[in-house]
């Protein structure tokens, strides 16, 4: 089975998705707070910068935390998350991708060293003008987050044994 078979099997698996995007994106942003009950009100400064960063968005929700307000939504038949400060400042926004949408030389790199593992989580994250890729690789006895560091190869950001 090929890698990209292999992939369209394990892309269905948002709920592994959402948990990973969160983690990271937690990680990166030096946020360590828990979840807050989402019940809170948005802050209107983040609805008016939402508004105007992501005019058109459909299925809009937000989850309110204690340190950034996270934004589900829709933009052209794409689900997408957004992170935003208390403040209304924008901190990143991610969307799960498939391989093919990789820059050439990452899915090359991953063709070249991780042909026995497949993937089962793949997103692109935006934040600072910069791209940030992390791709979940499995096999049957391990499972492997990278990092792209630019988009001339990966780093592991992440291991674990099964």
């Amino acid at each position: 089975m090929t890698l990209y078979a292999q992939h369209s099997e394990k892309v269905k698996n948002s709920i592994m998705k959402n948990k990973i995007l969160i983690g990271v994106f937690v990680l990166l942003t030096g946020i360590s707070s828990a979840f807050a009950n989402g019940k809170e009100e948005v802050n209107e400064r983040i609805i008016k910068s939402f508004g105007k960063e992501f005019a058109g968005a459909q299925h809009v929700e937000f989850t309110t935390t204690k340190d950034f307000v996270k934004v589900t939504f829709t933009l052209n038949d794409q689900v997408v998350y957004a992170f935003y400060e208390q403040n209304g400042n924008l901190l990143g926004v991610t969307r799960n991708i498939v391989s093919s949408q990789l820059p050439i030389n990452l899915l090359t790199d991953l063709k070249k060293n991780y042909s026995t593992h497949w993937i089962s989580d793949l997103f692109e994250m935006a934040s600072n003008d910069e791209n940030v890729y992390y791709v979940t690789l499995e096999n049957s006895d391990q499972k492997l987050i990278l990092k792209s560091n630019g988009t001339t190869g990966w780093e592991l950001y992440k291991k674990e044994r099964k």
